[in-house]
């Protein structure tokens, strides 16, 4: 079997949006699986859209995730340049070939006439039919287009698509498809700048790249047909097709879109971003507390399955048990509570270190400069209780500074008056104490003094953390500490004092 290489060629026309990531991860799946290559190449050919910052923030995105392309910008590598804007003398020659083999014509239709065109008629395409009755070199005298393409003003060289014909080929996840040669348009491959189309670009990348297996959006199907058409003009095998489902909003109805983040209150994109435009503000997975292992096991879930019940996958297993043979071809709905499941999964699995190192930066923030040894204990304790990493600081204020309010309600339920004097000299022997005693000075004072342990416990944890939510008390305490432990009982009874 020939070596395996694949690429994954976004454009830095905006920030990568989740799909994309599912995209790279299936690539870089299939292609460690194989032994083979996985390559980022960018595809900024459409300088009008192209977005400063694109191209880092897709770097940074697959660096989080831990998908590192063996080949690319920044990776270096054989093939490059890995930026089509830096290849453009490439395709020119190519786009040549087209045109001097008659299977590329030249267009110089303005775009006011080709858009009173589509006024005119509504299901306008630029084809085998219409090509016959506008400005291009296939109908204009041979002198007219000399002088047309001396001006330099709107020229396009379009794909001339051969009339009457039936282009199949085989998609790994699809099967046989065939598209009739008469529906497809002639498509722009070179732009009046010189600039390459993505049909033309990507063709001849995927050549020159020896790209093995191209494995991409839905949204590509009905264009492979042209560019199948473009391999057999230029005599070259093709690569093998495989095109993704889509992944569907929440709802099941329609593509998660990059503006559904904000539709539906949770991240579309892997990383956050800042910007003047507050429409493009927004929170990306790594800052709202999500693991880049659970978001690439999610990912992998939708729209491919191992087989069996088999749900938890680490990267390594995941490059172990692909196939494209798994892959539905139905749309697959994002649900971004099973998101949070996975989520919580790997947090409670995770190293308190690890975790501690995860959350720091939030920790200082909300200006909790403890140790980080501290905070691998409060990760430790609060880990089991958290969908998200930045809810073990949240979740977990009361490990970092006393309750600023208390769980009156609750209070007024269970807290007897005649016990204040109780509480207090537990709290001054807890003061007195070990970390290591707490349990016992509690169970042995209420014990002493024929008290029940029932009617303690739940008022100890709201003095302690404002509510009755927590990891478990006595080793809350044992972190807080005694001394700060003993402080806020006190406080705390004496508030609780004055509800009655």
């Amino acid at each position: 079997m020939k070596s395996v290489r694949v690429r994954f060629a976004p454009s830095p026309t905006g920030p990568l949006h989740i799909g994309g990531v599912r995209t790279a991860l299936y690539n870089y799946l299939f292609a460690k699986k194989f032994k083979g290559t996985f390559i980022l190449r960018i595809e900024d050919t459409d300088q009008n859209r192209y977005v400063p910052g694109a191209e880092a923030y897709i770097i940074d995105s697959l660096r989080w995730f831990g998908l590192l392309p063996d080949e690319g910008p920044e990776f270096g590598g054989e093939y490059g340049p890995y930026r089509q804007s830096e290849r453009k003398e490439i395709y020119k020659q190519y786009g040549d070939k087209l045109l001097a083999d008659g299977n590329a014509y030249y267009a110089f239709d303005t775009p006011e006439e080709l858009e009173m065109m589509r006024e005119s008629d509504q299901t306008f395409k630029y084809d085998s039919k219409s090509r016959k009755v506008l400005k291009n070199s296939l109908t204009l005298p041979p002198e007219k287009v000399k002088e047309l393409l001396e001006k330099g003003e709107n020229i396009a060289v379009r794909l001339k698509i051969p009339e009457n014909e039936i282009i199949s080929f085989n998609d790994e996840i699809r099967g046989h498809v065939s598209f009739e040669s008469n529906e497809l348009d002639d498509k722009v491959i070179l732009k009046g700048d010189g600039m390459p189309t993505y049909h033309l670009a990507n063709i001849v990348d995927d050549h020159l790249m020896e790209i093995t297996h191209v494995i991409r959006g839905e949204e590509w199907l009905p264009s492979t047909a042209h560019h199948v058409l473009m391999y057999r003009f230029f005599g070259w095998t093709p690569p093998s097709f495989s095109h993704l489902p889509l992944i569907l909003k929440p709802t099941g109805q329609g593509k998660l879109s990059k503006r559904d983040g904000a539709k539906f209150g949770f991240p579309v994109f892997p990383l956050s971003r800042d910007s003047d435009h507050e429409e493009d503000n927004f929170t990306g997975f790594k800052d709202d507390g999500f693991l880049p292992e659970a978001v690439l096991n999610f990912l992998a879930l939708l729209g491919w399955s191992p087989g069996n019940d088999q749900e938890m996958f680490t990267l390594p297993e995941l490059c172990e048990v692909f196939s494209l043979d798994k892959i539905t071809k139905s749309g697959a709905r994002f649900d971004i509570d099973k998101a949070k499941w996975f989520n919580q999964q790997y947090i409670i699995h995770s190293d308190n270190l690890k975790l501690a190192y995860t959350v720091q930066d939030k920790a200082i923030d909300e200006g909790y400069n403890v140790s980080i040894e501290y905070l691998a204990d409060v990760c430790g304790l609060m880990k089991e209780r958290v969908h998200k990493t930045d809810e073990i600081i949240s979740g977990g204020r009361f490990f970092f500074e006393p309750p600023h309010a208390f769980d009156d309600e609750t209070i007024k339920k269970r807290y007897k008056p005649e016990n204040s004097k109780h509480f207090l000299k537990i709290a001054d022997q807890i003061g007195a104490g070990e970390k290591n005693e707490i349990e016992q000075i509690i169970k042995g004072y209420v014990q002493e003094n024929g008290l029940k342990l029932g009617e303690f416990m739940p008022i100890l944890r709201i003095a302690l953390s404002g509510s009755m939510q927590g990891p478990d008390l006595i080793q809350s305490m044992m972190l807080i500490g005694n001394k700060e432990s003993s402080e806020r009982i006190t406080l705390a009874v004496a508030y609780f004092d004055k509800l009655f």
